[in-house]
Formats: structure tokens, C-alpha cells, sequence
């Protein structure tokens, strides 16, 4: 078996004959010590480059990837330099480890294509004509929208984010992403499971918010459920109490203290009350503001409703997330662990001086794009319907729906003593 821990210390020319592992001499990549992780090897600057070396992830026995045939090529489209390089070097390096972890006999080859440098009518058109099997990528809406408009003849492709109204898998079309609006769906389901059908929701204003709110209210209507009021409230700001009593009406209790005293001419001694129809707040946002919002909803006497939000809500912290106490969420494996997680962060650790990509949601992403590419190139030398394909992977439980799009089953957990709980 090929020692892959060795494989570091080897020389990058002779990594680029082994592997058979090339990027396009059309999109030269360069790579400076900001850009390269740590421990990976840094190749030299010239047309054929290889990409850094990471080690393979054991696969769980249990959710087995088929292989790709031998022979077949994958093309890797994302925008390695420029204003996306970080997030693409990211998402790069998770794809690699995918890749790697694929036993060497079967391994399909590899070219990787630098979007940054060249259109994506050109990087289609280039990968088409370098024999490619499979497409993985582009990475931005931008590039994705103008990916599913090319109409000229290319092999099927696996993006790496998803547009609305584009054409569904029949013109072999996939689109994997990391969507709040999908994990607010989600949420919706777990809410009315849980028997929580009339609540309030409380989202930061601007686009983010009200295309989870849409998802959100679309699916807890279709479940059965009723969202009874929303509020918006100013993600940059610190004090959402204005939109908190909006939802909870704590303001008109506090109106009504006020005209009975009015009427008795003489002070009370009150305590305001929230509504008492609210089986559920639904508070999706970014971990910042999260840890604002909920000690805020516990001021207001809402601590003891079921609060659900987004994974954005929450980042391993243990210093700052006791704030975050009774939040529910859903959230990939490789933020709340699992069989496979273990095996490619002890792969992964023990290859990269800085330990390894720690809990990077992007090298996740690349990770399981790596083993959905393997998957569906099998599917296709099967003859087989993409939606028959289930891969358990670092971002969810991963499924094919009939229009083309990658559906994420993830895990669920609630924040205690400010760490997250697996729940059932």
C-alpha cells in the first residue's frame, strides 16, 4: 500500500508521475506561503504544477463510495487566485483528501482548472476537450448561473453552489451547496415533529433573512405548522429589544399596565407578560448576534420557548457560547463528530503541522464533493439513476433529488452548559 505520510517528504515532480495528477497548463496556478496549508508541499513555479498533498480519510464500512474506472478524468473548476482564493483553496484541499482516500489502482485522473484565469465558457470548453468525465465546480453563484447556461457539449457536472431556475439534472446538471434555506426547511420539520405548531420568528434584516424566512414559512405551512408573527431586527446593532417585544407583544402588556393605571388613578406594581400562543421562536443568524439575541430572549421571559435556528448560529466556543444555552439546531457531522470525522482529522492531523483544517466548513464541502464525484461517475458507468445514490459524508447524510439537487440530512444538537448535545 502507498505510504501517503511518506509521500510528503518526496519531491513534487516526482508526486506529479506517480499520481498522474495535473492541473490545465492553461491556468497556471500560483501558489505564495499565504495561500499553501501547512504541511502541504509547495510545488515550483512552472506550466505543470502539483497540488499539495494531503492524506487519505478512511471511508466508513458502512456507507461505502463506488469507484470511478480506471482511466477517467475529473476536472476541478474553482477560482484559486484571486478575491475567492481562500475559500477555493479551502474547498481544494477537502477535495484532494476525497480524492487521495480512493485507492490508487482505481483512482480516476485529475486536472484542476483555475476559473480565476479563464472564463467558464473556456474552462468548460477546455475540460470537454481534456477528456473529462465529470465536472466539479464552478464554485460562485456568478459562475454556476453562467455554467448552467452553456449549451455546448460537456460531460455531467457537479457545481458547487446552486441558482434557482436552472435547468434539472435531465441535462446531467447537480448542484451541491451549503444552503441556510434548505437547513431552514429543515428546521421547520423539526419543529412541527417536536409538536411545536404555532410560533414567532425573529431574522436579521436584508436579503440572508428573508430567503431563509421564505423557506422557512413555506415548509412549516406545509407541515402543518403556523408561524404567527415576524420580526426583523439589525444584525450589526446590539440590542434587538425593539423586535423582541414586537413578536413576544410585550409592549402591549405593558399598555394595558398602563391604562389601568390610568383608570385607578394610582402605580402598580407589574410585571410584564409575553404572549402565551408561542409553542416556538425560530431565530436564524450568525453566531455573533446569536449570542445577543438569546440572552435577550430570556430577559424578556421567553427562555422556556423552544428556540431553533440555522447551523450559522453556532461555532465551537466554549468560552462564548454559554450564552447560547437551550438553542436547537441542525449542523454538519464535522461540527458535532462522528466515525468519519474522527478518521480524517486523526489523517489529516498527523499530515499537517498546524493540525490540519480544524473545523473548516469549506474543506468539509470539498471533502464530500470529492466522494460525490467518485459516486456519480460509478452511477454512470452503471447505468444507474442519480437518485438512488446516498453517501454519508462530512456535511450531512448526502441524496440526489430528481431535479438535480443534493439534498444534506444533517445532525441535530442543543446547546448545554455551552457546548452542543447530540439529539436523536
Amino acid at each position: 500500500m502507498f505510504d501517503f505520510r511518506r509521500s510528503l517528504h518526496l519531491r513534487p515532480a516526482f508526486l506529479v508521475a506517480l499520481l498522474g495528477l495535473q492541473l490545465a497548463g492553461c491556468a497556471t496556478v500560483e501558489f505564495d506561503e499565504e495561500q499553501t496549508p501547512p504541511g502541504a508541499v509547495t510545488p515550483p513555479s512552472t506550466q505543470q504544477m502539483a497540488p499539495p498533498l494531503v492524506p487519505p480519510a478512511p471511508r466508513l464500512a458502512t456507507s461505502p463510495v463506488p469507484q470511478v474506472a480506471a482511466g477517467s478524468t475529473i476536472a476541478l473548476l474553482l477560482p484559486l487566485t484571486g478575491r475567492q482564493s481562500a475559500a477555493a483553496i479551502s474547498v481544494r484541499d477537502g477535495f484532494l483528501t476525497a480524492y487521495y482516500s480512493q485507492p490508487a489502482a482505481g483512482r480516476p485522473g485529475l486536472r484542476i482548472y483555475d476559473t480565476a484565469q479563464m472564463s467558464i465558457v473556456a474552462a468548460l470548453n477546455q475540460a470537454t476537450q481534456d477528456g473529462a468525465g465529470i465536472i466539479v465546480g464552478p464554485l460562485t453563484r456568478e459562475e454556476v448561473a453562467a455554467a448552467a447556461a452553456y449549451s455546448g457539449p460537456r460531460p455531467p457536472m457537479l457545481t458547487l453552489n446552486a441558482v434557482p431556475g436552472t435547468p434539472a439534472a435531465g441535462k446531467a446538471l447537480y448542484q451541491y451547496a451549503l444552503s441556510p434555506e434548505d437547513e431552514a426547511r429543515q428546521v421547520a420539520r423539526r419543529v412541527v415533529a417536536d409538536g411545536n405548531r404555532a410560533g414567532v420568528a425573529l431574522v436579521p434584516s436584508g436579503e440572508w433573512g428573508k430567503r431563509v424566512l421564505a423557506a422557512f414559512s413555506q415548509e412549516l405551512s406545509a407541515a402543518g405548522g403556523q408561524l404567527l408573527e415576524v420580526a426583523t431586527y439589525d444584525a450589526g446593532s446590539t440590542d434587538y429589544a425593539a423586535a423582541i417585544s414586537q413578536v413576544l407583544r410585550i409592549s402591549e402588556s405593558e399598555a394595558r399596565a398602563k391604562r389601568l393605571e390610568s383608570v385607578l388613578g394610582t402605580h402598580l406594581t407589574f410585571q410584564p407578560r409575553r404572549r402565551g400562543d408561542v409553542a416556538f421562536i425560530f431565530s436564524p443568524g450568525q453566531a455573533q448576534a446569536e449570542r445577543l439575541l438569546r440572552p435577550q430572549l430570556k430577559f424578556y421571559f421567553a427562555g422556556d420557548v423552544p428556540d431553533y435556528a440555522t447551523a450559522d448560529a453556532f461555532e465551537p466556543d466554549s468560552n462564548a457560547n454559554q450564552d447560547l444555552d437551550g438553542l436547537i439546531f441542525p449542523d454538519a457531522p464535522w461540527l458535532l463528530g462522528g466515525a468519519l470525522v474522527e478518521s480524517v482529522r486523526e489523517a489529516t492531523s498527523a499530515a499537517w503541522a498546524a493540525g490540519g483544517p480544524h473545523r473548516n466548513i469549506l474543506f468539509a464541502f470539498g471533502f464530500d464533493a470529492g466522494r460525490l464525484a467518485a459516486a456519480l461517475r460509478a452511477l454512470s458507468t452503471q447505468n444507474a439513476s442519480a437518485t438512488s445514490l446516498a453517501v454519508d459524508g462530512l456535511t450531512g447524510h448526502l441524496t440526489i433529488a430528481a431535479d438535480g439537487h443534493v439534498l444534506r440530512d444533517l445532525m441535530w444538537a442543543q446547546i448545554r452548559n455551552g457546548e452542543p448535545r447530540v439529539l436523536n
